[in-house]
């Protein structure tokens, strides 16, 4: 890592921000982006001169074309930005369900597509899917399916830009910053859940994600897998 740049779309908070902390702790240099400027002007004032940041909104293309034409070169890229909506089919409006694909999986592949003029030869992508991928958690028809498509997308990805590295981290629940902006009830409720449904018994940290992008990035004989942080809940 020392030398590299990485690059996370979405490193402002939670699990991206936690990559861009230890990526600077092994000597790389961070772009962050992200579409709240606070934020991002936050992450990069703690992180210190290794870090830099733009806003981008990974929904629109022009948006990221303007993002990595200010990147100079990328070694790892990591595209964890996402925002939706989930529910069951029968309760959400069309808008509604095309919202994971229209921000976690077209987002996630437009900024692929669009970082590949700045990949470095030995590049590598991490992807972020989640575990509803394997076992749904609840009626979640669309989000589910989402999730499946983006590591079908990391293993196609990795056919065609072989030898750059694609791989996917696909987590559990993870107590962290996406889960404190919602009700406390709500939030217990759903960790005692989690808890219950995976093999170690409890929800998952940012920074357990973090060290499984960290490893992704650098082992340099894996590309085109999925590595799930889920406390073993896709087993149970």
């Amino acid at each position: 890592m020392n030398g590299r740049t990485v690059v996370i779309v979405g490193g402002g908070s939670g699990i991206g921000l936690e990559v861009a902390r230890r990526a600077v702790a092994a000597g790389a240099r961070v772009v962050l982006g992200g579409r709240t400027e606070s934020r991002l002007r936050g992450a990069a004032a703690e992180l210190g001169e290794a870090a830099s940041w733009h806003v981008v909104d990974n929904t629109d293309q022009e948006s990221l074309a303007a993002f990595f034409a200010a990147v100079d070169r990328v070694d790892h890229l990591f595209t964890p930005a996402a925002s939706y909506t989930v529910g069951p089919m029968r309760e959400l409006s069309d808008e509604e369900a095309h919202s994971p694909f229209v921000s976690k999986f077209w987002g996630q592949y437009h900024a692929v597509r669009l970082a590949l003029p700045k990949l470095a030869p030995d590049a590598s992508i991490v992807l972020m899917s989640g575990a509803a991928s394997v076992r749904p958690p609840a009626a979640a028809p669309a989000y589910v399916a989402c999730n499946a498509a983006i590591e079908g997308l990391g293993r196609g990805l990795a056919v065609e830009l072989a030898p750059i590295r694609v791989n996917v981290v696909s987590p559990g629940t993870i107590d962290g910053n996406l889960w404190r902006q919602r009700p406390e009830e709500v939030r217990q409720a759903s960790f005692a859940q989690y808890s219950a449904q995976n093999l170690l018994g409890r929800p998952g940290r940012e920074g357990e994600v973090a060290e499984a992008v960290m490893f992704l990035f650098a082992a340099t004989y894996t590309t085109g897998s999925t590595l799930y942080p889920d406390g073993g809940y896709a087993l149970r």
